[in-house]
Parts: C-alpha cells; sequence; structure tokens
C-alpha cells in the first residue's frame, strides 16, 4: 500500500506546456470589452519605429552617415566579430529610441525593417555595443568624431552665429573611472562625470562635448578643448561672440579671447570687488530703462588678479517681496550693504563688445536656451546614462549622443523648419509607428499605421520632406560634393530669414 503524501494533491488545471514547440497557435483572451483570439508571429517583419524610414532617407541624402561608418576608426581582427556598421547602426537605434542603458539594445534586436535602412545586417548584442570601443585609439577616435560634428554644422557657421559655453554634472552609481567628488548641487556627496559642452546658439546644436572626471568640473578644464575647436575652423567659421555663466567670467579666458581677437560676454560672481561697483554705480545715478522692468549702467572694472580694466554692464530688477535667502540682492552678497530701499537683484556681465545696453541684455538672457538643450539631451536622449568602467568610451559615447542629437534635431527642423521640437514631443509624432513590410512583384512596400493624435499632420511634414529629399537625391550628379547638405541647411534657415545674422548673433 503506497504511502499517503503529507501535502496532497489538490484538484489539477492539467499539464501546463511549457516547451514552444508545444504551446498553442492561437490563444482565446477574454477581454473587459470582448473576446480577442492571439496569435504570436515573431517573424513577421515589422517595427514599432515605423517612420524611421525618413530619417534613414534624410541621412542617406545628406552623406553624413555614410561618411561617418566609413571614416570609423573601429577595427575588429576576428572573424566573428560584428561589422563596424552593424554596431554604430546598433548604436544609432538605440539612441533614436530613447535607450540610455546598453541593457535595453535587446528590445531592437526584433526589428526586422530599420536595420535595412541604416546598411546594416542585423542589430548587434548589447555585450558587443558595449565593449566596441574599449581599445580603441583616443586621438584616432576623437578626430574621427570630430571631424563627423564640424562636416553636420559646417554650413551654418557661413555666418555670424554664438557659441554658447557650459558644464553639466552627470552623477555615476558605480565604479567607473573618473567618478570623483566634486561639484555636485543635485546629489551632493555622489561621485560624477563634468560634460564641458559648446553649443550652436538657438539652433540646439551641440558642436562638441569633452567628459571629464568629477573634479574637473570648473570652467578652465573646457577652455583647452575650446580653442581646439576654434583653430580648426576657418576666420570667416569661428563664432562672433562666446558666451557663458559666472564660471566663465575670469581673467584666463577673458585674456585668451583678447588675445585671439574673439567677443566675448561673460557673467560676474557676486565678489566683494563686484559689490563696490554696484555700489559706487547706485551712489552716482544715471539707471537706464532697458526693457520691462529692468534697469542698466556700466562702468569699469578691475578685480583683484585682472590685468585690465574692462568694460562692466550692470542690470537691476526690483524685487517683488521680501529677499529670501536665495536671492538676497547681490551689495548684501558680496560683503556691500545698501540700506537703502527698495532691494534689488543685479546681474553684472563684463564684455569687449560696444553694444548698447539693451542688445547684450538680449545676448545673455538667450543663454538660458542652453539649460534646456542639457536638460534635452539628458534626460530624453543617453547622456544620463551609456555609462562604462572605462573614461574613453564613455567620452565616444557622449559624441556619438551629441551627434546623433544633431541629426534628429535637423531632421526634425527639416521637416518642419517653422518650429523647435524636443524629443519628447518629435519622437511620437515623427519616429514612432507600427510599420510592416510586404513584398509584391520585386516590390518592397512599407505600411505605416500612426496612433499618434494627429497622424495627418505627420504624415504631411514627412511626405513633403521626403518629396524634397527625392529631388537632391535626383540632383545628386549634378551638385558639388556637399551641396545636397548646403541645401538641407538652407531650408531649415530659411524662417530666420533674412534676419538671420540677428538670429545666430549677429550685430546687425
Amino acid at each position: 500500500m503506497a504511502p499517503l503524501s503529507a501535502h496532497p494533491q489538490g484538484e489539477g488545471l492539467g499539464d501546463v506546456k511549457t516547451h514552444p514547440e508545444a504551446m498553442p497557435q492561437s490563444l482565446a483572451v477574454d477581454t473587459l470589452g470582448r473576446r480577442l483570439h492571439v496569435e504570436w508571429d515573431p517573424l513577421a517583419p515589422v517595427t514599432p519605429l515605423g517612420q524611421l524610414v525618413f530619417f534613414c532617407q534624410f541621412l542617406a541624402a545628406s552623406g553624413l552617415y555614410a561618411s561617418w561608418v566609413a571614416n570609423c576608426p573601429l577595427r575588429y581582427d576576428s572573424p566573428n566579430a560584428p561589422a563596424v556598421r552593424d554596431v554604430l547602426g546598433t548604436s544609432v537605434l538605440a539612441i533614436l529610441s530613447g535607450d540610455c542603458r546598453y541593457a535595453h539594445v535587446t528590445a531592437l534586436r526584433g526589428d526586422g525593417v530599420n536595420p535595412q535602412g541604416l546598411g546594416m545586417e542585423k542589430v548587434v548584442s548589447e555585450d558587443s555595443l558595449r565593449r566596441a570601443f574599449q581599445k580603441g585609439d583616443a586621438a584616432a577616435l576623437a578626430g574621427w568624431q570630430t571631424e563627423t560634428l564640424l562636416a553636420t554644422y559646417g554650413p551654418a557657421l557661413e555666418q555670424p552665429w554664438i557659441a554658447d559655453l557650459d558644464v553639466t554634472v552627470k552623477p555615476i552609481y558605480g565604479h567607473q573611472e573618473g567618478a570623483e567628488l566634486g561639484y555636485n548641487p543635485h546629489k551632493p556627496g555622489r561621485p560624477s562625470h563634468a560634460y564641458h559642452t559648446i553649443f550652436l546658439r538657438t539652433l540646439r546644436v551641440a558642436l562638441d562635448v569633452e567628459v571629464r572626471s568629477g573634479r574637473e568640473h570648473a570652467a578652465g578644464h573646457g577652455l583647452d578643448n575650446l580653442w581646439r575647436l576654434w583653430d580648426r575652423l576657418e576666420p570667416a567659421q569661428r563664432a562672433w561672440l562666446i558666451c557663458g555663466d559666472a564660471n566663465y567670467g575670469n581673467e584666463r579666458i577673458m585674456n585668451e579671447c583678447e588675445a585671439r581677437g574673439q567677443n566675448y560676454l561673460f557673467r560676474q560672481r557676486s565678489t566683494k570687488g563686484v559689490g563696490q561697483l554696484i555700489l559706487l554705480l547706485e551712489q552716482l545715478g544715471g539707471w537706464q530703462t532697458v526693457r520691462e522692468d529692468w534697469q542698466g549702467c556700466e562702468g569699469p572694472l578691475q578685480l583683484t588678479g585682472w590685468t585690465r580694466r574692462r568694460r562692466a554692464v550692470v542690470f537691476r530688477r526690483k524685487l517683488s517681496g521680501p529677499a529670501r535667502p536665495g536671492e538676497l540682492p547681490l551689495l548684501e552678497q558680496g560683503g556691500v550693504t545698501v540700506a537703502s530701499q527698495p532691494l534689488y537683484e543685479y546681474i553684472v556681465l563684463v564684455t569687449n563688445l560696444n553694444e548698447n545696453l539693451l542688445t547684450l541684455l538680449h545676448l545673455y538672457r538667450q543663454r538660458a536656451d542652453v539649460e534646456n538643450a542639457y536638460d534635452e539631451l539628458k534626460n530624453q536622449w543617453g547622456w544620463g546614462g551609456f555609462t562604462t568602467k572605462d573614461l574613453l568610451r564613455c567620452q565616444v559615447t557622449a559624441r556619438i549622443v551629441a551627434q546623433v542629437y544633431n541629426w534628429w534635431n535637423l531632421f526634425v527642423r527639416c521637416a518642419e523648419p517653422q518650429r523647435a521640437r524636443e524629443a519628447i514631443t518629435s519622437r511620437p509624432l515623427l519616429l514612432f509607428s507600427v510599420g510592416r513590410l510586404t513584398q509584391s512583384g520585386g516590390q518592397t512596400t512599407l505600411h505605416l499605421t500612426i496612433n499618434h493624435a494627429q497622424a495627418a499632420q505627420a504624415q504631411t511634414l514627412l511626405t513633403q520632406l521626403s518629396l524634397f529629399l527625392s529631388g537632391l537625391t535626383n540632383a545628386a550628379e549634378q551638385l558639388k560634393p556637399g551641396e545636397g547638405w548646403r541645401q538641407i541647411w538652407r531650408r531649415i534657415l530659411e524662417p530666420y530669414r533674412p534676419p538671420a545674422t540677428a538670429m545666430l548673433g549677429g550685430s546687425g
């Protein structure tokens, strides 16, 4: 007699078949609304990024992507290694889809449509992508990436433009090279990397980015890269103005700008010497109403350590209520107290420009757009992720993200030159849609289904853009090398003409 089990088997639900080949091909699923029959088709050529085909057409017409892949210094010795074009294409797909971790690449490997648009054979694994540049030559990789960036924004430098300088902090949560304690206002005590970046104002184009350790967050650590870019440009291509916040308003950078004949506009910290200048201007009077509730005045300034006097412009605005600790007037922050009321908020700028007060205030206030670009790159693209143990791969990935960000930014502006869109709105409208490939009579057709509420607008924008790019492709034999990309830039800048110089920072 068999012994009784201590835990007798209850009422069974039947044997659960777990082997894939034994799975049923169709399932009846009862939902809240109706019964649906579900079938899996893992081999169907479909993609959730259906409208990426138009971005691929944009890259093909520009010629930039093919050159980027062909000039890549990445080389493999093993016959089993992935193709370079597959590695680069996978990075582009991952960044475009909004991923910020290498592990997210696995979700792209079922895409049977878009790899063809980028000339790929397949989407590589996350490990292949992570290890790609591990043993690369830093100088060769930097030269390859900076040349591609220059080819991307070069046509925009044919008219006056403004370079905005800034640095952002990327918190690090592992044991990476260069992850050191430095300035980290949002997560104090957390190791970080510092991203020193140069932007082309208004168009939000990243000219270059340099990744440094967390301790090298001061503005001076990014100056060598700035002047490398400056020296690489032709004199007619160089920035009309270099602009930065108080981190850049120091003797070193101003002296280097003056030695090169470069215009600059930098904010000043609230030091004692700056406070004394404001006190003197308050006593002398002569404040002019500049715009809205801002008033301006100017005078010479030479702080301790400066080699010369420079033009300082002071702007003030009445505080609407009692001063909070975070917005005390600059006079009190600098060790100088003015007892008279009302209390003012002060902005002090130092420049070698001869522009009037209104123009200078306008030029500096425009710099606030850089913060929006940083927010987009860190939170909507990949600057907040794709971290590896060595600093070299972090640097390479940061420039790849900047490159793809530039391409997509210009693609969106080319599709709709009248307005700018961040990725949080442009991706759902112009990228995400269900795409399905079919073949009939030797012709391959991509069927798109857009779920966006503005699907009709997306179809109109992309159709018009595709026709424009097709015209460039058909005329490629008659165009000089690089002329197609210049035509794309002319379309992007069309809404800013004739006041293009004012848009990009000219003095006209």
